[in-house]
């Protein structure tokens, strides 16, 4: 991965994103939650918490909830950002289907540089601010 951010590699950035999407509906994340949500064991999910913790992303203690610390806060931020801005871009600007598009993101997120990654960013702000361009995106999309 080569998007600015620590090379966690797509498993540890899954579990970041995972975590900031839960705290956002709950108030509480626990271990249960996490394997439910990424379809994984118990015994998986700790030891990933426990490299996430070794990098100072999360506060994770046996039995008790899991916390994103500030550095993991940003960085998951950043993670949920790359792939609602890719989802964005294939949805909006390609027309794939949505849910198409967010399975996409999945696969591309974590392997984008952040050249790419803000060039497409880029485009689509573009787009949503330029009139004829969202004109001709609508024209492309037709033509499919």
């Amino acid at each position: 991965m080569n998007s600015g951010l620590l090379n966690l590699g797509k498993s540890l950035e899954d579990y970041l994103e995972r975590i900031l999407l839960l705290g956002l509906s709950n108030e509480k994340i626990r271990v249960t939650d996490l394997a439910i949500k990424l379809g994984v064991k118990k015994p998986s999910v700790v030891s990933t918490l426990r490299k996430l913790a070794e990098e100072e992303l999360i506060v994770y203690e046996k039995y008790k909830d899991i916390i994103l610390t500030d550095k993991g806060r940003e960085m998951a931020g950043k993670i949920y950002r790359r792939h609602l801005t890719l989802t964005r871009f294939f949805n909006e600007v390609l027309g794939i289907e949505h849910s198409q598009a967010d399975a996409d993101a999945c696969l591309v997120e974590h392997d984008i540089s952040l050249e790419t990654f803000n060039r497409m960013f880029a485009f689509v702000e573009f787009i949503e601010r330029t009139p004829e361009a969202k004109e001709l995106v609508e024209k492309f999309k037709k033509k499919l």
